[in-house]
């Protein structure tokens, strides 16, 4: 075989496989570099620049710029921002810029090669010319090609600069196999550069809409609205430290980039279904509370049996007349008080049960059952009824919290919803995991939890993970209005009574700990008097 022929065959290859290199590249900048870098190797380019077109398709903006020779690396990864302005694709007046070569092949759809800019008068190279002036370099050989996608819409454009002779150095024109190369690497390219964006914006998109969900939620209830944003940041500071973790059993935990993207999805996700929970459960802060916080009838009943108390006592101050008995009346008035400061105390009490901050003793309980059916009062109606109504009896005979065990169920119905909303969407390959991880984040290790009551064997890592931050973030939450947040000593107390009675992986716990993700979250999120010194610097358990 020629050797002709074999060197091109060897450049055929090359070429294609760059070509499945870029179909694989997932990050953007990374993408266009590696274009770049195709481009000058196959075409043994000195120089090279690659334009992106603007958002709103005016221009062409300096993407990369890079010359081997002067160490030159600007745009991309590099931390260099390149300092050329941007080409615009037309004049004023609507005609095409067809002075700058860039802007013509873009225009035109054409490729432009030049064996020696020096000598050329058909485009403006004032811009290369003040660049060889300022850094002593020599630009001659030009190869400029416009990167079109199977749309035939604009991507970019790829320009390369000094093709340079293997053999001796030199710098030559371009050849028509360059032009061939360069042609068929800019096609690949402008694919694989549209694709990546169109799976970015796609991704953008579904990101949106995951913040549009937990913006709902957010506008529904101000007092959770944080949590949907702390809990996912949690997680994968949790995740993180999971992964760097060389010893114990978490030694082969591992993330990728996709991995890590899902974890986080996931986290995003882990409430969408508290969407349909009743506000007023949501951020019931009373035990009394619906749309109104109900102790206000409450308080008005004992002003009616107030009001009707000392009506009582004067009417039978009237029935002593005419005839004075100051000793009678002064009697009248003891039992008066006496009614009002035993009136005062119950609603007292029942204002003090009402506010759900500490658990009920049994007596506790059976007292305000008491107050509801021993008491009688003369409802609006004229009716004689008990004092409380059952469903207030209920409410204010909770034992712990503000929630009855109806409404705890709803408010526990919104994992089941979650599983239910995410398990119904066609999620792709890579976030296949989602519903996994978000719908099993109220479950627990010893299989108490809900809703499926899963042990810890059947829960993947990143499950216990979303459960781990969420309950850390509920105890230290500072915007609840059934509670007042919790500092690092007490929530870490409560965390591990947690783990030792099985509702929290140990494992996780132990690196929670160990890394001192605590003391992160805590830096970033919660109050800085609910970060403690002597929590900072405690051992691990």
């Amino acid at each position: 075989m020629p050797d002709a022929l074999q060197k091109l065959l060897g450049r055929l290859q090359e070429l294609n496989e760059v070509g499945a290199a870029l179909s694989r590249e997932r990050d953007i900048d990374l993408l266009l570099e590696r274009i770049l870098d195709a481009a000058q190797m196959l075409t043994h380019a000195d120089a090279g620049t690659l334009y992106r077109v603007t958002d709103d398709g005016s221009a062409l903006r300096f993407a990369l710029v890079r010359t081997h020779s002067l160490g030159l690396h600007q745009g991309g990864r590099s931390g260099q921002a390149v300092d050329f302005p941007d080409l615009p694709l037309y004049l004023p007046d609507g005609r095409a810029n067809d002075s700058l070569v860039a802007v013509h092949a873009a225009v035109h759809d054409c490729t432009v090669s030049i064996a020696d800019a020096c000598g050329s008068a058909d485009f403006d190279f004032a811009g290369s010319r003040a660049f060889d002036q300022r850094t002593g370099y020599r630009s001659c050989s030009f190869l400029t090609v416009p990167l079109r996608n199977h749309d035939h819409e604009l991507v970019g454009v790829l320009q390369l600069i000094n093709a340079i002779d293997p053999a001796t150095g030199a710098v030559q024109a371009f050849s028509q196999e360059d032009c061939s190369i360069a042609e068929s690497l800019a096609s690949q390219a402008a694919i694989a550069v549209t694709n990546r964006l169109l799976i970015t914006q796609h991704e953008r998109l579904f990101e949106s809409f995951v913040s549009l969900i937990n913006l709902a939620i957010d506008e529904k209830s101000p007092y959770t609205g944080g949590h949907c944003q702390r809990v996912p940041a949690l997680t994968m500071m949790l995740a993180e430290a999971a992964d760097a973790t060389t010893e114990g059993p978490l030694a082969a935990f591992t993330m990728t980039e996709r991995d890590r993207y899902e974890l986080k999805m996931a986290g995003l996700l882990h409430d969408c279904g508290k969407i349909t929970t009743p506000v007023h459960v949501v951020d019931k802060a009373t035990k009394l509370q619906t749309l109104y916080d109900r102790i206000g009838l409450v308080d008005t009943r004992f002003e009616v049996l107030k009001r009707d108390a000392e009506i009582d006592m004067l009417r039978r101050q009237l029935a002593l007349r005419p005839q004075a008995d100051a000793a009678a009346e002064e009697q009248l008035q003891r039992g008066l008080q006496c009614q009002l400061q035993e009136l005062d105390g119950e609603r007292a009490f029942l204002r003090h049960c009402n506010l759900g901050s500490e658990a009920m003793l049994p007596h506790e309980q059976q007292r305000v059952r008491d107050i509801g059916t021993g008491r009688g009062w003369r409802d609006p109606q004229g009716r004689q009824a008990n004092f409380l109504t059952p469903d207030e009896i209920e409410n204010l005979s909770i034992r712990s919290g503000t929630l009855t065990l109806a409404e705890r169920s709803i408010v526990n119905h919104h994992i089941v919803a979650t599983i239910r909303m995410l398990e119904s969407l066609p999620w792709p390959k890579h976030l296949r995991n989602v519903p996994e991880y978000a719908g099993g984040h109220h479950e627990r290790m010893d299989g108490k939890g809900y809703p499926r009551g899963l042990v810890r064997e059947q829960l993947s890592w990143q499950a216990r993970m979303l459960g781990l931050a969420d309950i850390f973030e509920a105890l230290t939450a500072a915007d609840r209005p059934y509670k007042r947040p919790m500092t690092l000593p007490q929530a870490l107390t409560i965390m591990r009574k947690m783990r030792d009675n099985g509702h929290i992986d140990p494992d996780l716990f132990d690196v929670f700990v160990r890394e001192r993700v605590y003391l992160r979250y805590a830096r970033q999120f919660l109050e800085p008097e609910q970060v403690d010194l002597d929590a900072v610097h405690a051992p691990a358990p």
